[in-house]
C-alpha cells in the first residue's frame, strides 16, 4: 500500500476540511508526496524547496508578531544609540580592567569581562559540535559527566569563597543534573542512533553546518552589542558621581535604569530566541527534504527553506519565540531575585524563588517542547504558530511519536550541555571580578547581575550552536509522525537499526 492510499484509505479530509482525530488518522494537511506532486512527463530536472513543499494559499502568517519584533529590536536599537553615545563621551573616566573614577556601576571593566565571556562561549560552543559529530556514542556520555562535575566545582568553589547566592544555585542545578542523568542512562543507545542519522544527514545534505557557523556568528555578534549596551546603561544613567549625566539625553536615575535594563533583557531574549529558530525552521526544511524526497532531493533546499522562514513563517517564529521570552525573562528576573535574597540573609526569600523558578522551567519546558515541533510542521506548510503547534502536537500523540520523543536523550543532552556552557561562562565572569575587584562592586553588589548576564550569554550561544542538530532530530520525528510508512520504505536501515536498538518502535510509529 502506497502512502498516498494509506492517507486515502483513512479518510483524509480534502478540500481543506477541519481534521478529525478519532480512531483514524485524518488531518488537514497531507504529507508531502513528491511522486505525486510531479507535473505530468515528470521533472526536466531537480525540483526545487519551493515546489516539492508547494504552500496551498502563500499566506503572511502571524504578521502582527512580526511587526511587534521589529518594535522591540527598533527600541533596542535606540536605547544602545542613546546610551553608547553617553559612554562614549566619558569613556576616559570609567578606565579599563584596572583603574577609573566609576565607583558607582558597571564600567569598561565589565565590557572587557564580557569579551572573554564572549571567547570562551563561542571556542566551547564550537568544540561541542565538533565533538558531536566525530564522537556520537562518547559524545552523550561525556556530556553528562561533564556537566555534572562542573556544575558542583562551579558551586563548591563559590561556598568556599562565601558567595552563598550563586554557590546555592549552582549547587541545586548540578544537584538536578545529576539525577537526570543517573535515570537516562537505559536510553542512551535509542538516543546515539538518532543522533548519529542527524550527524550523517548534515555530511550529506544542505549547508547544515553554514548555517550553524553564519547563525552562531550573528548570535556572537548580538551578544557582544547587548553587553556593551548593558554596561553603557549604568554608565549613561546611574546615579553617583557620574559625569554622564550631563552628557546626550535625559538625566540620571535608578528607576530609569531598571526600566531600560528590563528593556534590552528582553529584547536580548527575544532576538536570540528569534535567530535560533529562523536557524530551526531553515534547518527543518532541509531535514522535511532528506526525509520525503531522498531519491530526488530538491534544488537550493536550505535557500529555499530560509526563505520561507525570512517571509510567509517570520510572523509565527516571532510570535512562537516571544512565547519563550516572556518565559525566560520571568526565570531570570527570578534568579536575580533569589541571589539578592540569599545576600541579604533572606532564606525564606531564597526558598520562595527556588520553588517559583522550578514552576517556571516546567512550563518553559512544555512550551519549548510544543515550539520545536511546531516550528519544523511551518518549515514545511507555512501555518500560522496556533495552528501549527495545535495540529502538531496532536499529530505526535496520535501517532505514539511521542513515545520515541520521550525516549531521546539528544534535545536533553544539548540542554546539558548549553548548561555547560553556561556554567563555564558564568564561572569565568565570577573569576573575573574576584581578580580585578573593580571599584563599583568593592561590595559584590554587582556580581549577582554579571554572573547572570554571562550565564545568559553562554546559554544563548551554545543553544544557537547546536539548535541545526536538534532541528534535524526534532524534524525527523515530525515527518514519521505524518507518514511512518516512509520510513519503511525510503530508509529501511534507519527503521531496522532504531527495532535493534528499540523495539517498542514497531508499536510507536502504527499507534
Amino acid at each position: 500500500m502506497s502512502a498516498q492510499d494509506y492517507y486515502q484509505g483513512a479518510g483524509a479530509p480534502q478540500n481543506g476540511s477541519q481534521p478529525d482525530y478519532g480512531m483514524q488518522p485524518k488531518y488537514t494537511q497531507q504529507p508531502p508526496q513528491y511522486g505525486s506532486q510531479q507535473p505530468q512527463g515528470g521533472w526536466s530536472e531537480k525540483p526545487t524547496f519551493d515546489q516539492a513543499f508547494k504552500l496551498e494559499k502563500p499566506k503572511y502568517n502571524d504578521l502582527w508578531a512580526a511587526i511587534f519584533f521589529i518594535a522591540i529590536f527598533a527600541a533596542f536599537v535606540a536605547v544602545s544609540g542613546i546610551t553608547l553615545n553617553g559612554y562614549d563621551q566619558t569613556i576616559d573616566f570609567n578606565g579599563g580592567i584596572y583603574g577609573g573614577g566609576n565607583t558607582f556601576g558597571l564600567s569598561s571593566n565589565t565590557v572587557i569581562g564580557f569579551a572573554f565571556v564572549l571567547v570562551m562561549a563561542i571556542v566551547l560552543s564550537y568544540a561541542y559540535i565538533w565533538l558531536a559529530r566525530l564522537f556520537t556514542k562518547q559524545f552523550i556520555w561525556t556530556t553528562g559527566i561533564l556537566n555534572v562535575v562542573w556544575g558542583f566545582a562551579t558551586a563548591i568553589y563559590m561556598l568556599s569563597r562565601k558567595y552563598w547566592s550563586g554557590g546555592i544555585v549552582f549547587l541545586l542545578f548540578a544537584i538536578f543534573s545529576l539525577i537526570c542523568f543517573i535515570s537516562w542512562r537505559r536510553r542512551i543507545p535509542f538516543s546515539v542512533l538518532m543522533l548519529q542519522t542527524t550527524v550523517d544527514v548534515s555530511k550529506n545534505y544542505g549547508h547544515v553546518y553554514l548555517v550553524s557557523f553564519i547563525g552562531g556568528f550573528i548570535a556572537t555578534a548580538f551578544a557582544a552589542w547587548f553587553s556593551v549596551t548593558l554596561v553603557a546603561i549604568y554608565v549613561k544613567y546611574e546615579p553617583g558621581n557620574n559625569p554622564a549625566c550631563n552628557e546626550g539625553a535625559g538625566s540620571c536615575g535608578t528607576g530609569k535604569v531598571i526600566g531600560l535594563i528590563v528593556l534590552v533583557t528582553f529584547a536580548a531574549y527575544y532576538v536570540s530566541e528569534v535567530i535560533k529558530n529562523v536557524i530551526h525552521v531553515t534547518i527543518s526544511g532541509v531535514y522535511g527534504s532528506w526525509y520525503f524526497c531522498s531519491n530526488n532531493f530538491p534544488r537550493a533546499a536550505t535557500r529555499g527553506a530560509f526563505r520561507r522562514a525570512m517571509t510567509y513563517s517570520f510572523g509565527s517564529i516571532s510570535f512562537g519565540s516571544l512565547v519563550v521570552t516572556i518565559i525566560n525573562c520571568l526565570r531570570q528576573i527570578c534568579s536575580i531575585a533569589q541571589q539578592s535574597s540569599a545576600q541579604d540573609g533572606n532564606i525564606v526569600g531564597v526558598a520562595f524563588f527556588c520553588i517559583l523558578q522550578c514552576f517556571i522551567g516546567l512550563l518553559d519546558w512544555a512550551v519549548q517542547f510544543i515550539n520545536r515541533y511546531a516550528f519544523s510542521h511551518i518549515a514545511l506548510y507555512g501555518k500560522s504558530y496556533l495552528q501549527a503547534a495545535k495540529d502538531t502536537w496532536r499529530m505526535i500523540k496520535d501517532r505514539g511519536i511521542d513515545a520515541l520523543v520521550n525516549e531521546c536523550l539528544v534535545g536533553p543532552v544539548f540542554s546539558m550541555g548549553a548548561m555547560f556552557v553556561a556554567f563555564a561562562t558564568a564561572f569565568l565572569a565570577y573569576l573575573y571580578l574576584v581578580f580585578t575587584h573593580p571599584a563599583y562592586n568593592a561590595n559584590d553588589e554587582f556580581t549577582p547581575v554579571v554572573v547572570a548576564f554571562a550565564f545568559l550569554i553562554g546559554l544563548q550561544i551554545c543553544n544557537t550552536f547546536t539548535q541545526p542538530l536538534s532541528s534535524g532530530l526534532e524534524t525527523i520525528f515530525v515527518a514519521m509522525a505524518w507518514d511512518p510508512e516512509i520510513l519503511m520504505r525510503d530508509h529501511p536501515d534507519l527503521y531496522a537499526r532504531m527495532v535493534s536498538v528499540y523495539p517498542h518502535v514497531q508499536q510507536a510509529i502504527h499507534a
